[in-house]
């Protein structure tokens, strides 16, 4: 089995009991990186020398003996939107050009602690705002599974890398499904924890309400090991939440037993694709053979989800990237005779069309005349969504749906139309409003051989009851054990 095949867990046991050394680790990965990623486009930067030293460095501690940490040794990938102190960190958009972050955002120093190896910075929707990561400045990521087809979006490089062997598990942000939606369209599992259960500072703002940061992993059990590192309360967020953090792994082996798990008539909707619904429906069956009780809910706000969140988010987004002006740090284009005309510039240079298009309708939102007929209703529908996770979770322990109401699609196929792109986070977004961990997990595949991705939605802060669903779902299937085509050639 080559080295770059193994999961978290694996690597990790085979580095401790002297079978494998991480720098032959970190060796086979750059090795695919070096041979696949000019086909994939998964990686904006891969940084070489630093990851190779610090796996020399792990091996001298193995060799002598020196308590290890969690991630000794595992190779990792960040998504670009993440600050990392001495890597350039674009968020892929030419505005941060030649931005070098002077920190390291608390993720990357609790990683750190744990012993990872951090490989590079990985491709994404410029800002994190789309769904298919052809919104890239520089390149869009392509699937493993079809390398004419879309990986999803925006954390697209970060779930490549992941199901294509180019590392061993992957940081990605969730502000609308941009973890879960790319996990399922690249057959890869994908958790957004709670809003506040990891700390956001050195997270380049997208919509701070919504930004969550969470793993890509080739199964549930190295999701729960990267969730235990970098979940916890930080000083430096004043959204981070303050709360124990259980042993994740712990619950994975209890089962679902008794487990009661709801499936939302409005998830269920026209339009999607009828191989996604079968699969999903097949996978509730399998829920209910491991002992679920299953029972129809309820979540009727959910049809306003996607305006809700197209208000919201843009209009932060406005605030946030009001920032990027040419004068602290990134691009300046040049020109300009004075201060408005070196900010207009510079933003019309470096930003790209999507962006522009949402700070536009976030502005619009936010102004005169229009915050309380737009944005103000907004939040109040978004009271309303969490209120019927409220109540459905007053009955039930997990929500099942789809993850993407279609599997993977063609590279360009819905650039021209902004709204269809907006519909494939339509059964994610509800999650992010409602500030609830949610997780995307394999479930199937179309005759294409395209993944298709299960969704289980939690109550908040309770991860460990969904790690322990998805877990035993994962275990009584075979679905996370394919690899794609790309994966297994080598070439």
């Amino acid at each position: 089995m080559e080295p770059s095949t193994l999961t978290i867990h694996e690597a990790r046991r085979k580095l401790r009991a002297g079978e494998l050394g991480a720098e032959a680790l970190i060796r086979s990965y750059l090795a695919r990186i070096d041979a696949i990623n000019p086909k994939l486009g998964a990686y904006l930067t891969v940084t070489r020398d630093s990851a190779l030293a610090r796996a020399q460095a792990v091996d001298r501690r193995i060799a002598k003996g020196e308590p290890l940490g969690p991630l000794e040794g595992i190779p990792l990938a960040i998504k670009d939107v993440i600050c990392t102190k001495g890597v350039p960190t674009s968020c892929g958009s030419k505005i941060l050009t030649g931005f070098i972050p002077p920190y390291d955002a608390t993720v990357i120093l609790r990683l750190q602690a744990a012993g990872a190896v951090i490989l590079g910075k990985t491709n994404m929707d410029e800002f994190a705002m789309g769904s298919s990561t052809e919104n890239s400045a520089f390149f869009p990521t392509r699937n493993p599974w079809d390398l004419d087809r879309v990986p999803g979006g925006s954390s697209g490089g970060s779930a490549a890398a992941v199901a294509g062997d180019l590392c061993a598990g992957a940081l990605g942000t969730d502000t609308g499904g941009s973890i879960r939606q790319p996990a399922a369209l690249s057959g890869v599992v994908g958790l957004k924890p709670t809003y506040g259960r990891v700390s956001r500072y050195g997270l380049v703002a997208f919509a701070s309400s919504l930004d969550q940061i969470g793993p890509l992993t080739k199964d549930v059990r190295d999701a729960a090991l990267l969730l235990e590192a970098i979940a916890g309360h930080d000083p430096l967020d004043s959204t981070s939440a303050d709360r124990p953090i259980p042993d994740y792994q712990a619950v994975l082996g209890e089962g679902i037993e008794g487990l009661r798990i709801g499936v939302p008539e409005e998830y269920f909707v026209e339009g999607m694709d009828r191989e996604v619904e079968d699969a999903v429906t097949e996978a509730i069956r399998v829920l209910e053979k491991l002992g679920a009780r299953v029972e129809r809910v309820s979540l009727p706000h959910t049809k306003y989800a996607v305006a809700t969140y197209y208000l919201i988010a843009p209009a932060e987004a406005s605030s946030n990237l009001a920032r990027y002006d040419g004068v602290k740090y990134g691009l300046r284009a040049p020109g300009g005779k004075d201060l408005i005309q070196v900010y207009g510039r510079t933003r019309a240079g470096g930003f790209g069309p999507e962006v522009k298009r949402r700070i536009m309708l976030g502005t619009y939102a936010l102004s005169a005349g229009y915050y309380e007929a737009y944005y103000g209703k907004a939040q109040r529908v978004r009271t309303l969504i969490k209120r019927d996770f409220e109540t459905a979770f007053g009955k039930v322990d997990l929500i099942v749906t789809p993850t993407s109401p279609s599997a993977a699609f063609r590279l360009g196929e819905k650039t021209a139309d902004p709204l269809e792109m907006y519909l494939s986070d339509i059964f994610t977004i509800s999650a992010n409003l409602a500030a609830l961990p949610a997780i995307s997990i394999p479930c199937g595949f179309t005759p294409r051989g395209l993944p298709i991705g299960l969704q289980l939605i939690g109550r908040a802060l309770d991860e460990a009851t969904l790690l322990r669903g998805a877990h035993a779902y994962e275990q009584a299937t075979d679905w996370h054990r394919r690899r794609p085509p790309l994966a297994g050639t080598g070439t």
